[in-house]
C-alpha cells in the first residue's frame, strides 16, 4: 500500500510540472478564450496581417485595469512573446500615447498584475525627455507609472525606437522578483526590474494590455512556462532528471 502510495504522488508530481510547463502558441486570429475588462476586443487587421484589436471603451475613467485577459493562461516563471502595435485612437486626448503592452501574474479577481508596455508616439518624439519614456513597468493598483516616476525617477522606464501603428515584437522573461523587457529582438533587454512589486510568488493570468484612449493590434503570442524546480531536480551534469526525488524511493 505504502508503494501504491509513493507511486501515486510520483505521476501526480509529474503530470502537474508538465502542465505547468512548455511553450504554447496563441496566434491571436480571433477573440476566443479572451475575457474584455474595460476594452472593447474584435477580429482585426493591421498591415494584412490578422490579429485581435484591443480598444480603450472609456478614455475619462480612472484606471490602469484595460485588458483582454487571457483564459487559463496561469503563469508564473518563464517567457512571453508577443507582436503588437498600438495607436492613438481618433480624436484621443493629446496626452494619448497609443499605450500598449502585456500584463503578466494577474491575480483571479483582477485586482493586481505586473505589466510592460510601450508608449509607441514617444519612440521618435522631438524631445528627449518623451523618447525616455519609452517603455515603462508599472504594477496595478498601488504603483501606477506616475508615482513610480515622482518617487523612483528613471528606475521603471527606459528609452527604445518605436514607430506609431508598427508591427513590434516583445519578449517579457520573468523569473521570481525580476522581469525583463527585450524589444525588437534585441539579445540585451530594454528595461529590467529586479524588485516586482507584487513579489517573486505571485501568479495569475496574462493579458493583453494597453492605456488610455488607444487602438492596438495583438498577434502571435507565445507563453513559455518554466519547469518547477521544487519537483524536478538537477543530476550531476546540470540537467533535469525526467522524474522528482519523490520518484526516486520506489524500489
Amino acid at each position: 500500500m505504502k508503494h501504491f502510495t509513493v507511486l501515486l504522488a510520483c505521476v501526480l508530481a509529474v503530470l502537474s510540472a508538465q502542465s505547468q510547463s512548455g511553450k504554447k502558441l496563441y496566434p491571436l486570429t480571433d477573440t476566443q478564450h479572451l475575457e474584455a475588462l474595460n476594452v472593447a476586443v474584435q477580429a482585426g487587421v493591421l498591415k494584412q496581417q490578422r490579429s485581435v484589436k484591443v480598444t480603450d471603451i472609456d478614455r475619462e475613467a480612472d484606471t490602469e485595469l484595460r485588458i483582454a485577459k487571457l483564459e487559463k493562461s496561469y503563469f508564473h516563471n518563464g517567457t512571453i512573446e508577443v507582436e503588437l502595435a498600438g495607436q492613438p485612437m481618433k480624436n484621443a486626448s493629446e496626452g494619448a500615447r497609443g499605450f500598449v503592452g502585456i500584463a503578466f501574474r494577474i491575480d483571479s479577481s483582477n485586482a493586481g498584475f505586473e505589466c510592460f508596455y510601450l508608449r509607441p508616439t514617444n519612440g521618435r518624439a522631438a524631445d528627449q525627455v518623451r523618447r525616455n519614456h519609452s517603455a515603462q513597468y508599472i504594477s496595478y493598483p498601488e504603483f501606477p507609472w506616475y508615482k513610480l516616476r515622482k518617487d523612483f525617477p528613471e528606475k521603471y522606464e527606459s528609452y527604445v525606437d518605436l514607430e506609431v501603428g508598427i508591427w513590434t515584437k516583445i519578449k517579457i522573461e520573468v523569473q521570481g522578483n525580476t522581469a525583463k523587457l527585450f524589444v525588437h529582438n534585441a539579445n540585451q533587454p530594454t528595461l529590467i526590474v529586479s524588485d516586482l512589486k507584487h513579489g517573486a510568488d505571485a501568479k495569475g493570468s496574462i493579458g493583453l494590455w494597453i492605456g488610455p484612449g488607444t487602438e492596438a493590434y495583438f498577434r502571435n503570442l507565445v507563453i513559455t512556462k518554466k519547469i518547477n524546480s521544487s519537483v524536478f531536480h538537477t543530476n550531476a551534469t546540470g540537467r533535469y532528471n525526467q522524474y522528482p526525488k519523490i520518484c526516486n524511493t520506489i524500489k
